[in-house]
């Protein structure tokens, strides 16, 4: 006669530990841990579950029941204080490089105002689904799922909202249905108001990354961004200096037309790490047009980026 140690070592090689098996009368009743998959996979290991159990001897009805506890993930803020520095630019790039270490990681393009992602990760024009009135991020090219206030308007369309509107918004992006993702990055606003604020007090990043440019006037805001993150005692995991250095493409010469080392001179007085510099290049500026970030390729700027995730990646004990 079948009883539940024979249901359970049917499910076992399916479920890997996850699924609990009883029989009584009959009837099969499966507990299946479902924390940390994709709504996709949920549904797929849930039929598996059934139809594995439905052709045991002796079981006449299968009732599964979904358990899952709620997973913790480390925020990673990409802030600067003022706008144009390629904070979006250096956010989507370290992404995807981390991705290629082996971090499992999300997008959020928190940058309400201004969403960028979108076109940065060659997703423009896909909008997100909803299941349950929980957000489904877009699957991008680069295996780093995206959500983005980009893809919930319609292009060109000003998003005029005060700031609990805003509020309210990063936070559904945030609580979104990211499956089995162990870290979130957030492209956040330039600057430090409600946005930054809400995320702070709601959501508690692990860490900051600021990206500033070298000039004084960049370096200014980035301290202001910095104050912000330290008096919330949030860690700041250090400061990229962006567009750093351009070497003409006819002779090779480097210039400085934004100036050079500022963003580490700051960092050393400050007392933070200095995470590195990233050149002022025009195949960087193109890729991004593109929707090819030049992380996900070969080239120099991918080594760039993977150096800096690197870095990233040591601090957050990889």
């Amino acid at each position: 006669m079948t009883d539940s140690r024979v249901i359970q070592g049917v499910l076992d090689p399916i479920a890997a530990g996850r699924a609990t098996a009883r029989l009584e009368n009959g009837r099969a009743s499966i507990m299946l841990d479902v924390t940390g998959l994709s709504e996709a996979t949920r549904a797929e290991l849930e039929a598996d579950i059934r139809a594995a159990a439905a052709s045991v001897p002796g079981v006449e009805e299968v009732r599964v029941l979904l358990t899952s506890e709620r997973r913790t993930r480390r925020l990673i803020a990409v802030a600067s204080g003022k706008g144009g520095v390629g904070k979006s630019t250096v956010a989507a790039n370290l992404a995807i490089a981390l991705q290629r270490r082996g971090r499992r990681i999300g997008l959020v393009d928190a940058d309400i105002y201004g969403p960028s992602q979108p076109r940065l990760m060659g997703v423009e024009g896909v909008r997100p689904e909803a299941r349950e009135k929980t957000l489904l991020p877009v699957a991008t090219p680069y295996g780093v799922p995206l959500l983005s206030m980009g893809g919930l308007v319609a292009e060109g369309q000003a998003i005029a909202w005060r700031g609990p509107m805003a509020g309210g918004a990063l936070g559904q992006l945030v609580d979104a249905d990211w499956g089995d993702a162990e870290l979130l990055m957030l492209d956040l606003p330039p600057g430090t108001g409600d946005v930054q604020l809400t995320m702070i007090q709601k959501h508690k990043p692990a860490g900051a990354v600021i990206v500033s440019t070298p000039q004084d006037l960049a370096l200014i805001d980035a301290t202001r961004a910095i104050d912000l993150f330290a008096k919330a005692g949030i860690p700041i995991i250090g400061i990229i200096e962006n567009m750093s250095g351009y070497a003409c493409p006819h002779c090779g010469e480097v210039s400085d037309p934004f100036g050079r080392g500022g963003a580490e001179a700051a960092a050393e007085k400050l007392g933070i790490p200095f995470l590195g510099r990233i050149p002022l290049e025009m195949a960087i500026r193109a890729a991004s047009d593109a929707g090819t970030p030049p992380a996900a390729g070969n080239g120099p700027e991918a080594q760039v980026f993977a150096e800096l995730a690197e870095k990233l990646d040591r601090w957050l004990g990889g």
